[in-house]
Protein backbone atom coordinates (compact mmCIF):
# COMPACT_ATOMS: atom_id res chain seq x y z
CA UNK A 1 0.00 0.00 0.00
CA UNK A 2 1.46 3.58 -0.59
CA UNK A 3 2.92 4.80 2.15
CA UNK A 4 1.26 8.39 1.94
CA UNK A 5 -2.22 6.46 2.47
CA UNK A 6 -0.80 4.59 5.41
CA UNK A 7 0.17 7.76 7.01
CA UNK A 8 -3.23 9.86 5.89
CA UNK A 9 -5.34 6.69 7.91
CA UNK A 10 -2.91 6.70 11.29
CA UNK A 11 -3.06 10.65 11.66
CA UNK A 12 -7.21 10.14 11.18
CA UNK A 13 -7.11 7.53 13.65
CA UNK A 14 -4.81 9.71 15.97
CA UNK A 15 -7.10 12.65 15.81
CA UNK A 16 -10.53 10.25 16.37
CA UNK A 17 -9.26 9.01 19.45
CA UNK A 18 -8.25 12.05 20.87
CA UNK A 19 -11.56 13.74 19.95
CA UNK A 20 -12.80 10.73 21.88
CA UNK A 21 -10.84 11.10 24.88
CA UNK A 22 -11.70 14.80 25.27
CA UNK A 23 -15.19 14.30 25.22
CA UNK A 24 -15.61 11.92 27.56
CA UNK A 25 -13.52 13.31 30.21
CA UNK A 26 -14.92 13.78 33.72
CA UNK A 27 -14.95 16.75 35.91
CA UNK A 28 -12.09 16.74 38.44
CA UNK A 29 -13.61 17.06 42.02
CA UNK A 30 -13.21 20.47 43.70
CA UNK A 31 -10.01 21.19 45.77
CA UNK A 32 -10.58 19.81 49.23
CA UNK A 33 -13.77 17.86 48.36
CA UNK A 34 -14.71 13.99 48.03
CA UNK A 35 -13.23 12.16 45.19
CA UNK A 36 -16.23 10.03 45.12
CA UNK A 37 -19.85 10.18 45.96
CA UNK A 38 -20.02 10.61 49.62
CA UNK A 39 -22.27 8.22 52.19
CA UNK A 40 -24.57 9.63 54.22
CA UNK A 41 -22.76 9.00 57.19
CA UNK A 42 -19.08 10.72 55.96
CA UNK A 43 -17.90 13.96 57.60
CA UNK A 44 -18.71 16.81 55.70
CA UNK A 45 -15.23 18.57 54.32
CA UNK A 46 -13.63 20.04 57.11
CA UNK A 47 -16.23 18.82 59.83
CA UNK A 48 -13.53 16.99 62.34
CA UNK A 49 -16.51 16.54 64.55
CA UNK A 50 -16.81 13.13 63.58
CA UNK A 51 -20.99 13.79 63.52
CA UNK A 52 -21.48 13.69 59.87
CA UNK A 53 -24.38 15.49 58.38
CA UNK A 54 -23.74 18.46 55.29
CA UNK A 55 -22.20 21.98 55.72
CA UNK A 56 -25.93 23.55 55.41
CA UNK A 57 -27.16 21.45 58.03
CA UNK A 58 -24.45 22.13 60.66
CA UNK A 59 -24.66 25.58 59.44
CA UNK A 60 -25.18 28.43 62.93
CA UNK A 61 -28.68 29.90 62.50
CA UNK A 62 -27.18 33.01 61.14
CA UNK A 63 -27.03 35.32 58.33
CA UNK A 64 -24.26 34.44 56.40
CA UNK A 65 -22.66 36.51 53.81
CA UNK A 66 -21.14 35.48 50.65
CA UNK A 67 -17.65 35.69 49.00
CA UNK A 68 -18.54 39.82 48.21
CA UNK A 69 -20.18 40.19 51.43
CA UNK A 70 -23.54 39.95 49.77
CA UNK A 71 -26.27 38.07 52.33
CA UNK A 72 -26.72 34.85 50.96
CA UNK A 73 -30.50 34.65 49.76
CA UNK A 74 -32.65 32.24 51.21
CA UNK A 75 -34.91 29.59 49.80
CA UNK A 76 -38.91 31.33 49.96
CA UNK A 77 -40.96 29.51 52.30
CA UNK A 78 -44.08 28.12 51.21
CA UNK A 79 -47.28 29.57 51.31
CA UNK A 80 -48.85 28.75 54.52
CA UNK A 81 -52.20 27.16 54.60
CA UNK A 82 -55.46 29.23 56.33
CA UNK A 83 -54.84 29.17 59.42
CA UNK A 84 -58.41 29.61 61.96
CA UNK A 85 -58.64 33.40 62.92
CA UNK A 86 -56.51 32.75 66.47
CA UNK A 87 -54.08 30.79 67.17
CA UNK A 88 -51.77 29.53 69.84
CA UNK A 89 -48.15 29.95 69.54
CA UNK A 90 -46.36 27.15 71.51
CA UNK A 91 -43.20 29.04 73.41
CA UNK A 92 -40.73 25.84 72.84
CA UNK A 93 -40.24 24.73 69.32
CA UNK A 94 -38.59 21.14 68.66
CA UNK A 95 -35.04 22.80 67.45
CA UNK A 96 -35.48 25.72 70.10
CA UNK A 97 -32.52 26.55 72.07
CA UNK A 98 -33.17 26.65 76.25
CA UNK A 99 -35.27 28.62 77.81
CA UNK A 100 -34.15 31.87 79.36
CA UNK A 101 -33.76 31.91 83.81
CA UNK A 102 -35.17 35.49 84.52
CA UNK A 103 -33.17 37.13 87.13
CA UNK A 104 -34.66 36.72 91.06
CA UNK A 105 -37.25 39.59 91.56
CA UNK A 106 -35.69 39.86 95.14
CA UNK A 107 -32.21 40.92 93.28
CA UNK A 108 -33.97 43.94 91.49
CA UNK A 109 -34.67 46.47 93.91
CA UNK A 110 -31.45 46.57 94.59
CA UNK A 111 -30.57 47.23 90.94
CA UNK A 112 -33.80 50.13 91.07
CA UNK A 113 -31.74 51.67 93.81
CA UNK A 114 -28.26 51.80 91.96
CA UNK A 115 -30.15 53.48 89.12
CA UNK A 116 -32.28 55.90 90.65
CA UNK A 117 -29.49 57.22 92.71
CA UNK A 118 -27.54 57.74 89.76
CA UNK A 119 -30.31 59.51 87.72
CA UNK A 120 -32.24 61.67 90.74
CA UNK A 121 -29.15 62.42 92.19
CA UNK A 122 -29.96 66.11 91.30
CA UNK A 123 -33.14 66.09 93.33
CA UNK A 124 -32.01 64.83 96.77
CA UNK A 125 -28.50 66.72 96.64
CA UNK A 126 -29.85 69.57 96.18
CA UNK A 127 -33.11 69.53 98.56
CA UNK A 128 -30.38 68.22 101.11
CA UNK A 129 -28.50 71.06 100.11
CA UNK A 130 -30.58 73.65 100.94
CA UNK A 131 -32.23 72.12 103.86
CA UNK A 132 -28.53 72.07 105.69
CA UNK A 133 -27.51 75.49 105.20
CA UNK A 134 -27.28 77.51 108.52
CA UNK A 135 -29.68 80.25 107.74
CA UNK A 136 -33.18 78.60 105.91
CA UNK A 137 -34.91 82.08 104.32
CA UNK A 138 -37.72 82.49 102.53
CA UNK A 139 -35.39 82.40 99.77
CA UNK A 140 -34.50 79.02 100.50
CA UNK A 141 -37.94 77.62 101.00
CA UNK A 142 -38.60 78.97 97.86
CA UNK A 143 -35.55 76.88 96.40
CA UNK A 144 -36.66 73.91 97.83
CA UNK A 145 -40.56 74.34 96.43
CA UNK A 146 -38.88 74.77 93.03
CA UNK A 147 -36.51 71.42 92.99
CA UNK A 148 -39.52 69.57 94.23
CA UNK A 149 -42.14 70.69 91.50
CA UNK A 150 -39.50 70.36 88.63
CA UNK A 151 -39.49 66.66 89.90
CA UNK A 152 -43.24 66.85 89.54
CA UNK A 153 -44.55 65.89 92.60
CA UNK A 154 -47.48 68.50 91.86
CA UNK A 155 -48.45 71.59 93.35
CA UNK A 156 -50.58 69.97 96.52
CA UNK A 157 -48.00 67.78 97.62
CA UNK A 158 -45.00 69.74 97.16
CA UNK A 159 -47.27 72.53 99.59
CA UNK A 160 -47.95 69.80 101.71
CA UNK A 161 -44.26 68.70 101.84
CA UNK A 162 -42.79 72.14 102.35
CA UNK A 163 -44.78 72.73 104.86
CA UNK A 164 -44.42 69.73 107.45
CA UNK A 165 -40.32 70.77 106.59
CA UNK A 166 -40.83 73.59 107.64
CA UNK A 167 -42.69 72.93 111.32
CA UNK A 168 -40.32 70.10 111.70
CA UNK A 169 -37.38 72.14 111.26
CA UNK A 170 -38.53 75.12 113.13
CA UNK A 171 -39.45 73.12 116.12
CA UNK A 172 -36.55 70.65 116.23
CA UNK A 173 -34.25 73.40 114.94
CA UNK A 174 -31.52 71.64 113.34
CA UNK A 175 -29.33 71.69 110.76
CA UNK A 176 -27.11 68.28 110.74
CA UNK A 177 -26.93 66.88 107.24
CA UNK A 178 -27.88 63.57 109.07
CA UNK A 179 -30.79 64.65 110.74
CA UNK A 180 -31.93 66.85 107.92
CA UNK A 181 -32.30 63.77 106.01
CA UNK A 182 -33.73 61.57 108.36
CA UNK A 183 -36.50 64.34 108.24
CA UNK A 184 -36.89 64.67 104.53
CA UNK A 185 -36.86 60.18 104.34
CA UNK A 186 -39.83 60.44 106.92
CA UNK A 187 -41.71 62.94 105.01
CA UNK A 188 -41.52 61.68 101.81
CA UNK A 189 -41.73 58.29 102.36
CA UNK A 190 -45.62 59.47 103.91
CA UNK A 191 -46.11 61.18 100.34
CA UNK A 192 -45.04 57.63 98.46
CA UNK A 193 -47.23 55.79 101.22
CA UNK A 194 -46.29 52.36 101.87
CA UNK A 195 -49.26 51.45 103.28
CA UNK A 196 -50.79 51.13 99.81
CA UNK A 197 -50.93 47.02 98.64
CA UNK A 198 -49.02 46.91 95.62
CA UNK A 199 -48.97 43.17 95.07
CA UNK A 200 -49.89 42.30 91.57
CA UNK A 201 -53.22 39.99 91.09
CA UNK A 202 -52.15 37.38 89.61
CA UNK A 203 -53.08 33.74 91.32
CA UNK A 204 -55.72 31.45 90.61
CA UNK A 205 -59.13 32.11 92.62
CA UNK A 206 -62.29 29.74 92.13
CA UNK A 207 -60.95 26.84 89.95
CA UNK A 208 -59.74 29.84 87.10
CA UNK A 209 -56.77 31.58 86.65
CA UNK A 210 -56.09 35.37 86.84
CA UNK A 211 -56.89 37.78 83.68
CA UNK A 212 -54.69 41.07 83.82
CA UNK A 213 -55.47 43.41 81.19
CA UNK A 214 -52.47 46.24 80.19
CA UNK A 215 -53.35 49.17 78.85
CA UNK A 216 -51.61 52.56 77.65
CA UNK A 217 -51.00 55.27 75.36
CA UNK A 218 -48.92 54.80 72.28
CA UNK A 219 -45.07 54.50 72.96
CA UNK A 220 -45.34 53.66 76.41
CA UNK A 221 -43.59 50.47 75.79
CA UNK A 222 -46.84 48.26 76.77
CA UNK A 223 -46.03 45.06 74.91
CA UNK A 224 -42.22 45.00 76.34
CA UNK A 225 -43.45 45.64 80.00
CA UNK A 226 -46.22 42.84 79.16
CA UNK A 227 -43.25 40.40 78.52
CA UNK A 228 -41.55 41.56 81.39
CA UNK A 229 -44.29 41.30 83.77
CA UNK A 230 -44.09 37.40 82.24
CA UNK A 231 -40.54 36.90 83.27
CA UNK A 232 -41.14 38.62 87.00
CA UNK A 233 -43.90 36.05 87.42
CA UNK A 234 -41.66 32.55 85.72
CA UNK A 235 -39.53 33.80 88.43
CA UNK A 236 -41.80 33.18 90.94
CA UNK A 237 -42.56 29.46 89.43
CA UNK A 238 -46.35 30.90 87.78
CA UNK A 239 -47.61 29.80 84.83
CA UNK A 240 -48.54 32.54 82.27
CA UNK A 241 -50.54 32.93 79.02
CA UNK A 242 -49.89 35.68 77.03
CA UNK A 243 -53.12 37.44 74.37
CA UNK A 244 -51.89 39.74 72.06
CA UNK A 245 -54.73 41.50 71.40
CA UNK A 246 -52.65 44.82 70.00
CA UNK A 247 -53.79 43.82 66.30
CA UNK A 248 -53.31 47.08 64.73
CA UNK A 249 -49.20 47.34 65.31
CA UNK A 250 -47.22 45.77 62.78
CA UNK A 251 -45.34 42.80 64.74
CA UNK A 252 -46.84 43.24 68.11
CA UNK A 253 -47.83 40.04 68.20
CA UNK A 254 -44.64 38.62 67.13
CA UNK A 255 -42.45 40.61 69.67
CA UNK A 256 -45.07 39.52 72.34
CA UNK A 257 -44.62 36.22 71.16
CA UNK A 258 -40.93 36.19 71.41
CA UNK A 259 -40.61 38.00 74.66
CA UNK A 260 -42.80 34.37 75.79
CA UNK A 261 -40.51 31.84 73.67
CA UNK A 262 -37.76 32.85 75.42
CA UNK A 263 -39.41 31.96 79.46
CA UNK A 264 -41.75 29.35 78.27
CA UNK A 265 -45.00 31.43 77.94
CA UNK A 266 -47.39 30.57 75.17
CA UNK A 267 -49.25 33.61 73.08
CA UNK A 268 -52.40 33.78 71.65
CA UNK A 269 -52.52 35.91 68.64
CA UNK A 270 -54.46 36.04 65.50
CA UNK A 271 -52.42 35.95 62.21
CA UNK A 272 -55.24 38.53 60.55
CA UNK A 273 -54.52 42.13 60.49
CA UNK A 274 -56.79 44.14 61.69
CA UNK A 275 -58.74 41.15 64.00
CA UNK A 276 -60.96 41.88 66.44
CA UNK A 277 -58.95 42.49 69.88
CA UNK A 278 -61.90 41.60 72.09
CA UNK A 279 -62.05 37.81 70.02
CA UNK A 280 -58.01 37.50 70.90
CA UNK A 281 -58.65 38.66 74.24
CA UNK A 282 -61.42 36.29 74.41
CA UNK A 283 -59.60 33.18 73.29
CA UNK A 284 -56.38 33.94 75.27
CA UNK A 285 -58.74 33.51 78.77
CA UNK A 286 -60.10 30.47 77.59
CA UNK A 287 -56.75 29.14 76.47
CA UNK A 288 -55.54 30.21 80.29
CA UNK A 289 -58.90 28.63 81.37
CA UNK A 290 -58.19 25.06 79.86
CA UNK A 291 -54.75 25.08 80.54
CA UNK A 292 -55.39 26.00 84.03
CA UNK A 293 -52.63 28.75 83.90
CA UNK A 294 -52.02 31.24 87.01
CA UNK A 295 -52.19 34.07 85.21
CA UNK A 296 -53.65 35.72 81.70
CA UNK A 297 -51.89 38.75 80.62
CA UNK A 298 -53.50 40.74 77.69
CA UNK A 299 -52.27 43.29 75.81
CA UNK A 300 -53.89 46.03 74.11
CA UNK A 301 -52.65 48.56 71.63
CA UNK A 302 -52.09 51.86 72.55
CA UNK A 303 -54.63 54.37 72.19
CA UNK A 304 -54.51 58.20 72.69
CA UNK A 305 -57.52 59.46 75.76
CA UNK A 306 -58.84 61.90 73.85
CA UNK A 307 -60.25 59.37 70.92
CA UNK A 308 -63.59 58.24 72.19
CA UNK A 309 -64.34 55.63 69.97
CA UNK A 310 -60.75 53.83 70.66
CA UNK A 311 -61.53 53.74 74.33
CA UNK A 312 -64.94 52.57 73.89
CA UNK A 313 -63.23 49.74 72.39
CA UNK A 314 -60.69 49.09 75.48
CA UNK A 315 -64.15 48.84 77.67
CA UNK A 316 -65.71 46.36 74.78
CA UNK A 317 -62.33 44.34 75.23
CA UNK A 318 -63.08 43.91 79.27
CA UNK A 319 -66.79 43.61 78.87
CA UNK A 320 -65.31 40.30 76.63
CA UNK A 321 -63.14 38.68 79.17
CA UNK A 322 -65.98 39.17 81.63
CA UNK A 323 -68.36 36.63 79.82
CA UNK A 324 -65.84 34.00 81.31
CA UNK A 325 -63.57 35.45 83.24
CA UNK A 326 -63.33 38.56 86.01
CA UNK A 327 -60.36 40.98 85.16
CA UNK A 328 -58.57 40.92 88.13
CA UNK A 329 -55.91 43.45 87.40
CA UNK A 330 -56.02 46.04 84.92
CA UNK A 331 -52.23 47.62 84.86
CA UNK A 332 -51.66 51.61 83.41
CA UNK A 333 -48.15 52.08 81.48
CA UNK A 334 -46.92 55.55 81.79
CA UNK A 335 -44.00 56.77 80.69
CA UNK A 336 -42.33 58.85 83.46
CA UNK A 337 -40.72 60.96 81.41
CA UNK A 338 -43.84 62.89 80.41
CA UNK A 339 -44.21 63.68 83.67
CA UNK A 340 -47.57 65.53 84.93
CA UNK A 341 -48.87 65.30 81.25
CA UNK A 342 -49.26 61.73 82.52
CA UNK A 343 -51.96 62.37 84.81
CA UNK A 344 -54.46 63.32 81.87
CA UNK A 345 -54.08 59.85 80.73
CA UNK A 346 -54.42 58.46 83.41
CA UNK A 347 -57.79 59.99 84.60
CA UNK A 348 -59.15 59.09 81.08
CA UNK A 349 -58.14 55.35 81.69
CA UNK A 350 -59.11 55.13 85.11
CA UNK A 351 -62.89 55.93 83.92
CA UNK A 352 -63.18 53.71 81.11
CA UNK A 353 -61.48 50.49 82.82
CA UNK A 354 -60.71 51.10 86.39
CA UNK A 355 -57.37 51.10 86.83
CA UNK A 356 -55.67 49.30 89.60
CA UNK A 357 -52.55 49.44 89.52
CA UNK A 358 -49.33 52.16 87.54
CA UNK A 359 -46.26 50.26 85.73
CA UNK A 360 -44.11 53.36 85.25
CA UNK A 361 -41.60 52.96 82.65
CA UNK A 362 -38.28 54.74 81.94
CA UNK A 363 -37.65 55.50 85.40
CA UNK A 364 -33.93 55.22 85.57
CA UNK A 365 -33.92 58.04 82.79
CA UNK A 366 -35.39 61.36 84.10
CA UNK A 367 -35.21 63.04 87.51
CA UNK A 368 -38.74 63.60 87.55
CA UNK A 369 -39.16 60.74 90.08
CA UNK A 370 -42.17 62.43 92.14
CA UNK A 371 -44.51 61.69 89.95
CA UNK A 372 -45.11 58.65 91.89
CA UNK A 373 -46.83 60.84 94.65
CA UNK A 374 -48.51 62.97 91.72
CA UNK A 375 -50.24 59.86 90.17
CA UNK A 376 -50.90 57.88 93.43
CA UNK A 377 -52.39 60.95 94.38
CA UNK A 378 -54.58 61.49 91.58
CA UNK A 379 -55.78 58.03 91.01
CA UNK A 380 -56.04 56.89 94.62
CA UNK A 381 -54.06 53.68 93.21
CA UNK A 382 -51.03 52.26 93.91
CA UNK A 383 -47.43 52.09 91.44
CA UNK A 384 -46.58 48.52 91.69
CA UNK A 385 -43.91 48.52 88.88
CA UNK A 386 -41.28 50.13 87.63
CA UNK A 387 -39.10 50.04 84.84
CA UNK A 388 -35.23 50.68 85.34
CA UNK A 389 -33.60 50.28 81.78
CA UNK A 390 -33.83 48.31 78.53
CA UNK A 391 -32.41 45.16 79.57
CA UNK A 392 -35.18 42.07 79.92
CA UNK A 393 -35.35 41.95 83.74
CA UNK A 394 -35.17 45.66 84.09
CA UNK A 395 -38.85 45.61 85.55
CA UNK A 396 -38.96 45.47 89.75
CA UNK A 397 -41.89 45.45 92.32
CA UNK A 398 -42.32 48.94 93.41
CA UNK A 399 -41.20 49.80 97.40
CA UNK A 400 -41.57 52.93 99.14
CA UNK A 401 -39.04 52.91 101.23
CA UNK A 402 -36.10 51.69 98.92
CA UNK A 403 -37.74 54.25 95.73
CA UNK A 404 -37.21 57.11 98.35
CA UNK A 405 -33.48 56.09 99.78
CA UNK A 406 -32.67 56.00 95.91
CA UNK A 407 -33.78 59.30 95.58
CA UNK A 408 -31.85 60.63 98.87
CA UNK A 409 -28.60 58.62 98.16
Amino acid sequence: MDPIILISLASVLLVGLVLLAFIDRRPRPPRGGYPSTRDANDPAPGDTSGRGGTAVLDRPETDDAGPAGTAVAEPEAPVAAPVPATDVVEAEAPTAPGLETPAPVAGRLARLRARLAKSNSIFGKGLLALLSTDNITEDVWDEVEETLLLADLGTEPTMELVDNLRERVTVEGSRDPQQVKAMLHEELVKMVDPTMDRRLDASRKDGRPAVMMVVGVNGVGKTTTVGKIGRVLVAEDRTVVFGAADTFRAAAAEQLATWGARVGVDTVRSHEDGADPASVAFEAVRTGIETEADVVIVDTAGRLQNKANLMDELGKIKRVIEKQATVDEVLLVLDATTGQNGLAQAKVFAEVVNITGIALTKLDGTAKGGIVVAIQRELGVPVKLVGLGEGPDDLAPFNAEGFVEALLD
